[in-house]
């Protein structure tokens, strides 16, 4: 079977969802970094990194969602004050370095 070009062009919602997906394994990968940063000065570049990189995947996640390629279930009360004491520990572990 012959593919054609059709066949290997993305279309806007694919295209988005690759580019998401690139975002979330980037920020997997400066977590990690940040895990192993040794000194201060690196962990502190990481951490930046690693902000400006949810900030994308924010952008894209929003731009996904306005177009309805993405539409998340609604969380409960409970998971989302779970979530945000994580995020509130992580950010204040990330200052203190």
């Amino acid at each position: 079977m012959k593919l054609t070009k059709m066949d290997c062009t993305l279309n806007e919602k694919d295209t988005l969802q690759d580019m998401l997906e690139a975002e979330k394994q980037l920020m997997a990968l400066y977590t990690t970094a940040l895990y192993e940063g040794s000194t201060k000065s690196v962990r502190k570049n990481i951490s930046a990194n690693l902000l400006a990189v949810a900030e994308n995947q924010y952008s894209i996640f929003s731009q996904m969602q306005s177009r309805g390629y993405y539409e998340p279930k609604p969380a409960k009360k409970n998971m989302l004050d779970e979530a945000t004491d994580t995020y509130k520990k992580q950010k204040n572990a990330l200052k203190a370095n």
